[in-house]
Protein backbone atom coordinates (compact mmCIF):
# COMPACT_ATOMS: atom_id res chain seq x y z
CA UNK A 1 0.00 0.00 0.00
CA UNK A 2 1.08 3.48 -0.87
CA UNK A 3 1.26 6.20 1.80
CA UNK A 4 -1.75 7.90 0.37
CA UNK A 5 -4.84 6.31 3.01
CA UNK A 6 -7.19 4.21 0.93
CA UNK A 7 -10.85 5.28 0.10
CA UNK A 8 -13.28 3.20 2.06
CA UNK A 9 -16.99 3.01 1.36
CA UNK A 10 -19.07 2.15 4.59
CA UNK A 11 -22.46 1.07 4.39
CA UNK A 12 -24.98 -1.63 6.07
CA UNK A 13 -28.64 -3.23 6.16
CA UNK A 14 -29.71 -2.13 10.10
CA UNK A 15 -29.57 1.72 9.61
CA UNK A 16 -27.10 4.52 9.31
CA UNK A 17 -27.45 4.78 13.27
CA UNK A 18 -27.05 1.26 13.99
CA UNK A 19 -23.96 0.96 16.94
CA UNK A 20 -22.57 -2.17 14.48
CA UNK A 21 -21.81 0.79 11.86
CA UNK A 22 -20.99 2.86 14.03
CA UNK A 23 -17.86 0.79 15.48
CA UNK A 24 -17.03 0.00 11.71
CA UNK A 25 -16.84 3.45 10.83
CA UNK A 26 -14.67 3.90 13.99
CA UNK A 27 -12.60 0.99 13.13
CA UNK A 28 -11.94 2.27 9.40
CA UNK A 29 -11.42 5.81 10.82
CA UNK A 30 -7.91 4.40 11.86
CA UNK A 31 -6.95 2.62 7.98
CA UNK A 32 -8.06 5.27 5.38
CA UNK A 33 -10.10 8.50 4.44
CA UNK A 34 -14.34 6.91 5.12
CA UNK A 35 -17.44 7.45 3.28
CA UNK A 36 -20.58 6.58 4.59
CA UNK A 37 -23.79 5.70 2.38
CA UNK A 38 -26.57 3.60 4.82
CA UNK A 39 -30.12 2.97 5.17
CA UNK A 40 -32.17 5.82 6.58
CA UNK A 41 -34.08 3.15 8.88
CA UNK A 42 -33.77 -0.39 8.94
CA UNK A 43 -33.45 -2.90 6.10
CA UNK A 44 -32.59 -6.11 7.06
CA UNK A 45 -33.62 -8.79 4.97
CA UNK A 46 -33.97 -6.90 1.63
CA UNK A 47 -31.17 -8.98 -0.19
CA UNK A 48 -30.57 -7.45 -3.32
CA UNK A 49 -33.61 -5.32 -3.39
CA UNK A 50 -33.41 -1.73 -5.29
CA UNK A 51 -35.95 1.30 -5.87
CA UNK A 52 -37.21 1.75 -8.77
CA UNK A 53 -40.93 2.85 -8.62
CA UNK A 54 -40.42 5.63 -5.78
CA UNK A 55 -38.80 8.65 -5.35
CA UNK A 56 -35.19 7.69 -3.65
CA UNK A 57 -33.45 10.62 -1.02
CA UNK A 58 -29.98 10.67 0.17
CA UNK A 59 -29.22 13.68 2.59
CA UNK A 60 -25.87 14.90 4.24
CA UNK A 61 -26.11 13.90 7.62
CA UNK A 62 -23.88 14.86 10.41
CA UNK A 63 -24.21 12.01 13.03
CA UNK A 64 -20.87 12.12 15.05
CA UNK A 65 -19.63 16.27 15.10
CA UNK A 66 -15.76 15.20 16.03
CA UNK A 67 -15.62 12.67 13.13
CA UNK A 68 -13.87 13.20 10.21
CA UNK A 69 -16.13 11.06 7.65
CA UNK A 70 -18.62 12.42 5.53
CA UNK A 71 -21.94 10.55 5.55
CA UNK A 72 -25.36 10.56 3.65
CA UNK A 73 -28.08 8.98 5.27
CA UNK A 74 -30.31 7.07 1.58
CA UNK A 75 -34.32 5.88 1.43
CA UNK A 76 -33.59 2.97 -0.20
CA UNK A 77 -31.96 -0.47 0.39
CA UNK A 78 -28.25 -1.34 1.15
CA UNK A 79 -28.32 -2.06 -2.81
CA UNK A 80 -29.50 1.54 -3.43
CA UNK A 81 -27.00 3.05 -1.47
CA UNK A 82 -23.69 1.21 -3.07
CA UNK A 83 -25.27 2.55 -6.27
CA UNK A 84 -25.84 6.18 -4.80
CA UNK A 85 -22.09 6.50 -3.81
CA UNK A 86 -20.75 4.79 -6.71
CA UNK A 87 -22.52 6.47 -9.23
CA UNK A 88 -23.68 10.11 -7.50
CA UNK A 89 -21.59 11.19 -4.66
CA UNK A 90 -17.92 10.05 -5.39
CA UNK A 91 -15.68 10.96 -7.62
CA UNK A 92 -13.39 8.35 -8.10
CA UNK A 93 -14.03 4.35 -7.29
CA UNK A 94 -13.31 3.52 -3.88
CA UNK A 95 -10.57 1.30 -2.47
CA UNK A 96 -12.97 -0.87 -0.60
CA UNK A 97 -16.32 -1.42 0.33
CA UNK A 98 -17.21 -2.93 3.71
CA UNK A 99 -21.14 -3.49 5.24
CA UNK A 100 -21.90 -4.14 8.98
CA UNK A 101 -21.34 -4.90 11.33
CA UNK A 102 -24.33 -6.22 10.74
CA UNK A 103 -26.60 -7.53 14.07
CA UNK A 104 -26.98 -11.13 13.55
CA UNK A 105 -26.03 -14.02 11.07
CA UNK A 106 -25.54 -13.86 7.80
CA UNK A 107 -23.65 -17.57 7.52
CA UNK A 108 -24.93 -20.50 5.69
CA UNK A 109 -28.02 -19.47 3.75
CA UNK A 110 -28.65 -16.46 5.27
CA UNK A 111 -26.41 -14.59 2.72
CA UNK A 112 -29.24 -14.57 0.06
CA UNK A 113 -31.79 -12.71 1.85
CA UNK A 114 -28.84 -10.64 3.98
CA UNK A 115 -28.87 -6.49 2.64
CA UNK A 116 -25.81 -6.49 4.96
CA UNK A 117 -24.21 -8.88 2.25
CA UNK A 118 -26.08 -7.67 -0.58
CA UNK A 119 -24.22 -4.46 -0.90
CA UNK A 120 -21.14 -5.50 -0.62
CA UNK A 121 -22.12 -8.19 -3.49
CA UNK A 122 -22.91 -4.80 -5.57
CA UNK A 123 -19.99 -3.26 -4.57
CA UNK A 124 -18.21 -6.38 -5.98
CA UNK A 125 -20.16 -6.00 -9.36
CA UNK A 126 -18.75 -2.72 -9.75
CA UNK A 127 -15.36 -3.77 -9.47
CA UNK A 128 -14.63 -2.50 -5.86
CA UNK A 129 -13.02 -4.87 -3.35
CA UNK A 130 -15.80 -5.68 -0.60
CA UNK A 131 -16.35 -7.40 2.79
CA UNK A 132 -19.50 -8.16 4.69
CA UNK A 133 -19.00 -8.28 8.28
CA UNK A 134 -21.42 -9.70 10.84
CA UNK A 135 -21.36 -10.38 14.88
CA UNK A 136 -23.71 -13.69 16.18
CA UNK A 137 -25.91 -10.95 18.55
CA UNK A 138 -29.04 -9.57 17.41
CA UNK A 139 -29.28 -7.15 20.20
CA UNK A 140 -29.22 -3.21 19.64
CA UNK A 141 -26.80 -3.40 23.10
CA UNK A 142 -24.43 -6.16 21.43
CA UNK A 143 -21.22 -5.49 22.52
CA UNK A 144 -18.97 -5.19 19.51
CA UNK A 145 -15.60 -4.38 20.60
CA UNK A 146 -14.11 -8.16 20.13
CA UNK A 147 -14.57 -7.37 16.86
CA UNK A 148 -12.24 -4.63 16.09
CA UNK A 149 -9.33 -6.39 15.67
CA UNK A 150 -10.41 -9.34 13.66
CA UNK A 151 -11.90 -6.21 11.01
CA UNK A 152 -8.57 -4.44 11.31
CA UNK A 153 -6.84 -7.30 10.09
CA UNK A 154 -8.82 -8.78 7.57
CA UNK A 155 -9.39 -5.37 6.13
CA UNK A 156 -5.39 -4.58 5.91
CA UNK A 157 -4.77 -7.51 3.80
CA UNK A 158 -7.75 -7.24 1.59
CA UNK A 159 -6.51 -3.55 0.98
CA UNK A 160 -2.98 -5.51 0.36
CA UNK A 161 -3.62 -8.34 -1.14
CA UNK A 162 -6.98 -7.32 -3.12
CA UNK A 163 -10.04 -9.82 -4.38
CA UNK A 164 -10.41 -11.85 -6.99
CA UNK A 165 -13.02 -10.12 -9.66
CA UNK A 166 -16.16 -11.45 -8.67
CA UNK A 167 -15.33 -12.43 -5.22
CA UNK A 168 -16.32 -10.76 -1.66
CA UNK A 169 -16.12 -11.82 1.55
CA UNK A 170 -18.70 -12.64 3.76
CA UNK A 171 -17.29 -12.88 7.48
CA UNK A 172 -18.92 -14.07 10.67
CA UNK A 173 -17.80 -13.40 13.98
CA UNK A 174 -18.97 -15.56 17.29
CA UNK A 175 -20.80 -13.92 20.60
CA UNK A 176 -17.82 -14.55 22.74
CA UNK A 177 -15.44 -12.50 24.32
CA UNK A 178 -12.30 -11.57 22.34
CA UNK A 179 -9.81 -13.76 24.54
CA UNK A 180 -12.31 -16.54 23.91
CA UNK A 181 -12.30 -16.80 20.02
CA UNK A 182 -9.96 -18.87 18.67
CA UNK A 183 -8.97 -17.17 15.28
CA UNK A 184 -10.18 -17.27 11.85
CA UNK A 185 -11.44 -20.14 9.47
CA UNK A 186 -11.71 -19.77 5.47
CA UNK A 187 -14.59 -21.92 5.00
CA UNK A 188 -17.65 -22.92 2.74
CA UNK A 189 -20.92 -22.41 3.13
CA UNK A 190 -22.77 -24.42 5.02
CA UNK A 191 -25.78 -26.52 3.43
CA UNK A 192 -28.55 -25.01 5.61
CA UNK A 193 -31.75 -23.97 5.31
CA UNK A 194 -34.96 -22.27 7.44
CA UNK A 195 -38.06 -24.32 8.26
CA UNK A 196 -40.50 -21.20 7.64
CA UNK A 197 -44.04 -20.85 9.45
CA UNK A 198 -46.14 -17.88 9.36
CA UNK A 199 -48.29 -16.41 13.08
CA UNK A 200 -51.23 -15.93 11.70
CA UNK A 201 -53.24 -13.66 13.58
CA UNK A 202 -56.53 -11.13 13.35
CA UNK A 203 -56.63 -7.35 13.67
CA UNK A 204 -59.06 -5.36 16.16
CA UNK A 205 -60.62 -4.91 12.68
CA UNK A 206 -61.15 -8.43 11.81
CA UNK A 207 -58.50 -8.61 9.44
CA UNK A 208 -55.95 -11.49 9.05
CA UNK A 209 -52.32 -10.52 9.05
CA UNK A 210 -48.82 -12.91 9.11
CA UNK A 211 -45.65 -12.58 11.25
CA UNK A 212 -42.87 -14.81 9.56
CA UNK A 213 -41.47 -17.58 12.28
CA UNK A 214 -39.49 -20.63 11.49
CA UNK A 215 -36.05 -22.42 12.93
CA UNK A 216 -32.54 -22.72 11.06
CA UNK A 217 -31.97 -26.56 10.29
CA UNK A 218 -27.87 -27.00 9.55
CA UNK A 219 -28.09 -30.49 7.49
CA UNK A 220 -24.19 -30.16 7.28
CA UNK A 221 -22.06 -32.23 9.31
CA UNK A 222 -18.80 -30.78 7.66
CA UNK A 223 -16.12 -29.29 9.63
CA UNK A 224 -14.72 -26.88 6.60
CA UNK A 225 -17.98 -24.77 7.19
CA UNK A 226 -19.08 -21.40 8.45
CA UNK A 227 -21.52 -22.58 10.91
CA UNK A 228 -19.09 -25.32 12.12
CA UNK A 229 -16.27 -22.60 12.78
CA UNK A 230 -18.81 -20.40 14.41
CA UNK A 231 -20.15 -23.02 16.51
CA UNK A 232 -16.51 -24.21 17.37
CA UNK A 233 -15.35 -19.99 18.47
CA UNK A 234 -14.50 -18.84 15.19
CA UNK A 235 -14.71 -15.81 13.19
CA UNK A 236 -15.56 -17.38 9.66
CA UNK A 237 -14.74 -16.16 6.16
CA UNK A 238 -16.42 -17.95 3.31
CA UNK A 239 -15.10 -15.89 -0.28
CA UNK A 240 -18.99 -15.48 -2.25
CA UNK A 241 -19.40 -15.36 -5.80
CA UNK A 242 -22.34 -13.12 -7.21
CA UNK A 243 -21.87 -16.02 -10.27
CA UNK A 244 -25.61 -18.03 -10.06
CA UNK A 245 -24.36 -20.26 -12.98
CA UNK A 246 -24.83 -24.09 -12.02
CA UNK A 247 -21.33 -24.79 -14.12
CA UNK A 248 -21.11 -28.37 -13.03
CA UNK A 249 -24.60 -28.82 -14.81
CA UNK A 250 -23.89 -27.30 -18.25
CA UNK A 251 -22.59 -29.97 -19.81
CA UNK A 252 -25.64 -32.56 -18.18
CA UNK A 253 -28.25 -30.15 -19.68
CA UNK A 254 -26.55 -29.83 -23.56
CA UNK A 255 -27.01 -33.40 -22.99
CA UNK A 256 -31.28 -33.08 -23.37
CA UNK A 257 -32.75 -33.47 -26.28
CA UNK A 258 -34.14 -29.83 -26.17
CA UNK A 259 -33.50 -28.77 -29.96
CA UNK A 260 -35.14 -32.06 -31.21
CA UNK A 261 -38.29 -31.28 -33.40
Amino acid sequence: MSNKKPLILVTNDDGITAPGIRMLISVMNEIGEVLVVAPDRPQSAKGHAITISETLYCDKVEIDAEAPQEEYSCSGTPVDCVKMATHEILKRKPDLCVSGINHGSNAAINVIYSGTMSAAVEAGIEGIPAIGFSLLDYSMQANFEPCKDFIRKIVLEVLEKGLPKGVVLNVNIPKLAAKEIKGIKICRQANAHWEEEFDKRESPMGRQYYWLTGKFVNEDKGEDTDEWALANGYVSIVPTMFDLTAHHYIQELNSWELNEK
